[in-house]
């Protein structure tokens, strides 16, 4: 019996053990500052991009009404009809208070649905582009880290038909990087605080860097994250009848609305579409298992990043490609980071170091070239 109760002592223990070492083991930060500054410069481009046909995507005469938003809302369910709690938006035929209520406003508030002023919609995305910048810089990173997760909300809430993964993506990430202390490593907020440190005459070499916890709870909030989305992606592929007969990748390739290379020749080689539609199944379906062990892991990044790169090129989705690369990146540790960052900043130290030194020569005079050079000027010039 004492066996037993053993047993259960021990499993207790050693599951909460390793449940407090998964979520809350102090980590560098590294790898969350990197995701932060293309996380960040992916908000940016995709708002800027967003920012080219603003009257009609956000405008009071925008394609998508405010009462077209409001009945999708109610349809999808983002809201409940019955709801005291919530109240549906006004714009909804049949819903309690249509009369009363304020328009725009419910579980998903934008200032887009709100005010229909041009003004205010132009204020609101150079508001929205200036506070994503700010959070790519890593300026103010704890502020506006909140203000770019708000924003990116403002853009899909008001038009929830017209965005698609990229934008579901950017919203993930960026709300994880809130999360955490996306500022604590490569951001301004760490230099400054690096020049404030050697202001106050300590030595740059005793900065201070610790492991965070907040770090390692966002980092694994975006792996647990990434390994919902390729579960459930591997899962609904295997309802689909292409995907079982090896024909979905050829039917992707061969639609003239996606495909941006001409990949008709496949057609000939059938065993190259079969094999590229049953990887990409099986590389879905194994993520969540395979990626943990460090054995692993490696080599289902490597197939990761191929396949979204095939999907980039091969279909015309390039950003949605780079923002799940840049999702797969939360399974990068931290010292491969900083060892990237040092070969990187060596590599290009030695560029430099090159560069000074061929000026440096090319500037020299022959006498400071060759000794022997020198003399025979010297003896020339004499005999002048």
């Amino acid at each position: 019996m004492n066996v037993i109760l053993q047993y259960f002592r021990d499993l207790k223990e050693n599951t909460v053990s390793g449940w407090n070492r998964f979520w809350f083991t102090p980590t560098d930060p590294a790898t969350l500052g990197m995701i932060r500054i293309f996380t960040g410069m992916m908000l940016v481009y995709t708002h800027l991009v967003w920012g080219i046909a603003m009257a009609d995507f956000f405008g009071p005469e925008g394609w998508l009404s405010v009462d077209a938003v409001d009945a999708f809302r109610v349809r999808v369910n983002y809201e409940t009809a019955d709801s005291s709690f919530f109240p549906i938006n006004p714009t909804v035929a049949g819903t309690p208070a249509a009369e009363e209520a304020t328009p725009g406003l419910g579980l998903t508030p934008s200032p887009f649905l709100i005010w229909d002023s041009p003004a205010v919609m132009w204020s609101v995305h150079v508001f929205s582009i200036v506070a994503m910048l700010l959070f790519t810089l890593g300026l103010w990173t704890r502020v506006t880290s909140v203000l770019a997760f708000a924003c990116a909300l403002f853009y899909v809430h008001r038009v929830p038909a017209a965005t698609f993964g990229l934008d579901q993506i950017n919203v993930m990430l960026t709300m994880y990087l809130m999360l955490g202390p996306s500022g604590a490593a490569y951001s301004l907020d760490r230099l400054f605080a690096r020049r404030r440190w050697v202001r106050q005459g300590n030595d740059i070499e005793s900065f201070p860097n610790p492991p965070l916890t907040g770090a390692n709870f966002s980092i694994r909030l975006m792996q647990f994250h990434m390994c919902v989305i390729y579960f459930f992606a591997g899962t609904a592929k295997l309802a689909g009848e292409n995907w079982w007969d090896g024909t979905a990748i050829w039917m992707a390739m061969a639609n003239g609305e996606y495909s941006t290379l001409n990949m008709f020749w496949i057609a000939w080689y059938p065993w190259i579409s079969d094999l590229l539609t049953e990887g990409t199944v099986w590389w879905e379906l194994s993520y969540c298992v395979l990626i943990w062990p460090r054995l692993t892991r490696p080599i289902v990044l490597f197939f990761g990043v191929l396949m979204h790169i095939g999907i980039g090129i091969g279909m015309g989705m390039m950003t949605f490609a780079l923002i799940m690369i840049i999702g797969n990146g939360a399974f990068v540790s931290p010292a491969l980071v900083r060892g990237c960052l040092e070969w990187l900043k060596a590599l290009f130290g030695r560029s430099q170091t090159s560069g000074v030194q061929e000026e440096t020569l090319l500037s020299e005079s022959p006498s400071q070239k060759s000794p022997k050079a020198g003399k025979k000027n010297a003896a020339l010039a004499n005999a002048q």
